[in-house]
């Protein structure tokens, strides 16, 4: 079917008019093309370095949508309104186009700087200015609508128009979430703001484009019933967004669902106008591939708000929401839109036009196969090594887009100076050839193989998590016990601290399969059993461990730290009389801990690591590879503090010379310090990149920990927010069970929340005191083992540190001069261990100890004493467990001060380092 020129003449011309006449569009125009290119490079670079980007999940996020897609919008809607409306230049000429686009570009940029680097003042001055340059936008569609002679889809513009007015109002929601809200409001206004900004700023000019715009990308005339359809859906779906944004910020989730029901509703009558054309000509190009798999992610991405919204969980799964509307939905549409409209846009003709969309569809197959089928794996519960290759993979395939933009552009140019700059201009509703198919069998293929690879990378790096590594077979020594050839299954779940059931009886002979399930939703769990070992489970995952004969009793126990001390065990006990008995398994024992071996301690190993001295704090000890600077920076000058830390798991030096598989904090042991003052704001988001539960318990706030505190399985977030109320240096930590091996393992760090009237000194030092139990002197990083937890119940620790690392003060030691001030924090982080730190050589007279000062204080002169004749002073600042304080002191002459814990025997495990005076 063909539809009546006059119709056909209402879809954007694909080939603008030249500057002098009609469009502006045509040729290349800087603020046009570079700022969205910018915002990707920006947002692939942030991807690439996250680890070190402060909020770097919200950087990248924004980078997309705020970035480059609020950009992309400003510009084609601008061009698809001259293209219906065809208005005369003067209306809207370029010149005031590219001022807008100056305003929407510095506004981005302030904001952008501003969140990071919590300037809260510029991200104020940033959002008011995109407000602006959006209403501006918003005046000038209308001015377009006014002065336009009657026409089909005015209804496009009137999408545009409401799309306008949700961004300033989704800005405002942003930023009020900046205010140090209650858990319970930021959750309501996170809603709003995210369903306001993707479904109502983008959504609508997306709805409103593709009216026209998909069909011709296909190059098939559109459905009849388009213009009715838009017509009929505008206003289910405008009123969808006001039911949505009221049910969030009245806190009623049912009115939030119905809202977002009906918004799914109305995008269904919508895209029955997308229906026909599809069907007339399904997409062969990347282009029209593209944008309709990003719509489809669109649809996942409304389905899965449905259902976080109705459980109450949208703030912890910003990651994935993120995963889905930015890179599923908005990146996938921005360069499937871009890749048929930049070569349209840049004109001179059919075969010029051909010239560069034929680059854009270099590899199509290919880039759509990765992106899509990895980011569906991303979402799934695979093991945290395959989904951080996979997703390297889908990064490589959206960034691809960028180089052959570039190379698109150039080509376009390059064949329109071969055919001469005086070519004319397509007409109106003019079709381009369409080319061959860009989506192969060959490249899906390749796609599907690159897909493979990056798995079996991420196997190969963590084979137990992937369920690989254990034995095939059961307990070889069953051969003396005649097999029955009868059965036993049993299904076991595994929740909290305890399988159920945790035991099992079975006849002499019989064949066992235990089917373990993990119930737990907060942390992952194994199982081992009579020489097998499952991968490690997340929730809602299964493995079997089957014992071919079973010849006796056997004991089994969840290997993760800390678990089996928890009372994570399975027996297994038999009915009859065994012929043999394996050696090793009776009595509760098992002849295969981890990978085979006996364990009576946590990790498989029976060697105890020697303390207190040689071999692992020798005479002669290694330089420490990567010290820990002890100087404490001063109070940001913010109110509202925003940090990521992100649970790792990863081989630190815990000794000269002396690894251990810690648990970390970004990847440090302690944690990052953090520093305010009282009445500042703290919004933490916590990120488990580990491979078991994690959670975070900050002693500087007071709220109710059910929901802040609690844990959190491998590859979800949770937002912890408090208000710091009272002064000191507080300790943070995971808090999941077994809280000591959380803790003993890295996990903790110091808040400073600085008294009032806190005077500045020469110098400032933190040191957090905390113990190292070892399970294996492993020499390297590859040798590195996880905390035994059997040394930890018994309060035997192998080292006593400062910051993580045994003596390493020893050598980088801290740097002062003879008469200046010095302030030393000191934290005992624990978990068992009390701290009572001295200064050999020197005299405090200044102490705070948890809240209160001992001696000294603001307004008293230096070497005060609370008696108030200026004789006393201090030795030791004494500090059970998760307690802290500072001491402050001065050096009468040069010399090496020795800084040491007065329980000299976790003095000579470690806790020992040195002050330097010089003249």
């Amino acid at each position: 079917m063909t539809l009546p020129r006059s119709v056909r003449n209402t879809i954007p011309n694909t080939d603008p008019a030249p500057r002098r006449g009609g469009s502006q569009a045509r040729g290349e125009w800087a603020l046009r093309d570079r700022p969205a290119l910018l915002w990707m490079v920006l947002a692939v670079l942030v991807a690439l370095v996250h680890q070190w980007v402060p909020d770097a999940t919200w950087l990248m996020v924004h980078l997309v949508l705020l970035g480059a897609i609020t950009h992309s919008i400003f510009v084609w809607s601008t061009h698809f309104a001259q293209a219906l409306l065809k208005t005369p230049e003067a209306l809207d000429t370029r010149a005031n186009q590219s001022r807008r686009l100056a305003l929407l570009l510095l506004g981005t940029t302030l904001v952008l700087i501003g969140v990071p680097t919590t300037w809260w003042w510029l991200v104020l001055t940033g959002a008011i200015l995109v407000s602006v340059a959006v209403l501006w936008h918003a005046l000038m569609l209308r001015r377009r609508l006014r002065n336009a002679l009657p026409g089909r889809f005015r209804i496009t513009i009137r999408y545009y128009q409401v799309a306008a007015i949700c961004l300033p109002v989704g800005i405002a929601f942003g930023a009020t979430l900046a205010l140090g809200l209650s858990q319970n409001w930021h959750d309501r206004l996170l809603v709003a703001h995210m369903m306001t900004n993707l479904l109502g700023w983008v959504g609508l000019t997306v709805t409103g484009t593709l009216i026209t715009l998909w069909p011709t990308m296909l190059r098939t005339p559109m459905d009849t019933r388009a213009e009715h359809l838009a017509r009929l859906a505008l206003p289910i779906l405008g009123v969808s967004l006001v039911i949505i944004t009221t049910g969030a910020l009245s806190g009623l989730r049912q009115v939030t669902v119905s809202g977002l029901v009906l918004y799914a509703a109305g995008l269904a009558w919508w895209g029955r106008a997308l229906w026909q054309p599809a069907r007339r000509r399904p997409p062969r190009e990347f282009a029209t591939a593209s944008v309709a798999s990003a719509l489809l992610w669109l649809a996942v991405g409304i389905g899965t708000t449905i259902a976080l919204v109705a459980q109450g969980s949208v703030s912890d799964s910003v990651g994935t929401l993120g995963a889905i509307f930015v890179v599923g939905f908005a990146a996938q549409l921005l360069t499937g839109a871009l890749s048929y409209l930049m070569p349209t846009a840049l004109g001179g003709g059919p075969s010029v036009v051909r010239a560069g969309q034929a680059v854009f569809n270099k590899i199509a197959a290919l880039r759509l196969v990765i992106i899509n089928v990895g980011l569906a794996m991303c979402l799934l519960p695979v093991p945290s090594l395959v989904r951080v290759t996979v997703s390297v993979l889908v990064l490589l395939a959206l960034a691809a887009f960028l180089p052959l933009m570039i190379g698109g552009i150039i080509r376009s140019v390059r064949a329109r100076r071969a055919l001469g700059d005086g070519l004319p201009p397509l007409e109106p509703g003019a079709r381009v050839e369409r080319p061959p198919s860009a989506l192969t069998l060959g490249q899906t293929v390749a796609g599907v193989t690159a897909l493979l690879v990056a798995i079996t990378v991420g196997v190969g790096l963590d084979p137990v998590a992937a369920g690989l590594g254990a034995p095939a077979t059961g307990d070889s020594s069953t051969a003396t016990v005649p097999a029955t050839g009868e059965t036993t299954r049993v299904e076991v779940s595994a929740k909290g601290m305890t399988f159920t059931p945790d035991t099992v009886s079975v006849p002499i002979g019989n064949r066992l399969v235990i089917d373990l399930v993990n119930d737990d939703v907060s942390t992952t769990h194994d199982l081992t059993l009579g020489g097998q070992k499952t991968p490690r489970l997340a929730h809602g995952e299964r493995a079997e461990i089957v014992i071919d004969v079973v010849s006796g009793p056997m004991e089994g126990w969840c290997t993760i730290v800390g678990h089996r001390q928890s009372g994570m065990t399975f027996t297994v006990t038999t009915e009859g009389t065994p012929a043999a008995v394996p050696s090793g398994t009776a009595d509760g024992a098992t002849d295969g801990a981890t990978d085979g071996a006996p364990a009576p301690t946590q990790n498989g190993g029976d060697a105890h690591a020697e303390h207190g001295g040689a071999p692992i704090l020798g005479d002669d000890p290694p330089p420490v590879i990567q010290p820990v600077d002890p100087t404490l920076a001063p109070a940001p000058g913010a109110t509202t503090h925003q940090v990521t830390l992100t649970a790792q798991e990863v081989p630190l030096e815990v000794a000269p010379g002396v690894w251990q598989q810690r648990w970390t904090f970004n990847g440090q042991a302690p944690g990052p310090t953090l520093r305010g003052t009282v009445g500042d704001v703290f919004e933490i988001t916590l990120v488990n990149d580990g491979t078991l539960g994690h959670s975070i318990d900050f002693h500087a706030g007071a709220l109710a920990p059910d929901e802040p505190m609690r844990t959190i399985p491998p590859g979800e977030s949770l937002v912890y927010r408090f208000t710091a109320t009272r002064s000191g240096i507080w300790m943070y930590h995971c808090s999941t069970m077994p809280m000591s091996s959380h803790i003993a393992a890295g996990m903790t760090g110091a808040v400073i929340i600085d008294p009032p009237g806190l005077p500045e000194v020469d110098h400032e030092f933190v040191l957090v005191q905390s113990e190292v139990y070892l399970d294996t002197v492993a020499q390297s990083a590859e040798e590195a083992t996880e905390v035994n937890v059997d040394k930890i119940m018994a309060d035997d620790p192998d080292l006593v540190v400062f910051n993580g690392i045994a003596n390493q003060y020893d050598e980088h030691m801290l740097q002062a001069k003879v008469g200046d001030r010095v302030r030393i924090w000191v934290l005992a982080a624990g978990p068992n261990r009390l701290s009572s730190f001295h200064v050999v050589g020197g005299q405090f007279d200044t102490v705070y100890e948890e809240g209160h000062w001992v001696l000294g204080g603001p307004g008293a002169e230096n070497g005060s004493a609370s008696d108030g004749e200026g004789t006393g002073g201090s030795q030791v600042l004494g500090l059970l467990p998760a307690q802290g304080g500072f001491v402050e002191l001065e050096m009468p002459e040069a010399g090496h001060y020795p800084l040491v814990s007065h329980l000299m025997i976790d003095a000579e495990r470690g806790a020992h380092g040195f002050l330097e005076v010089t003249e």
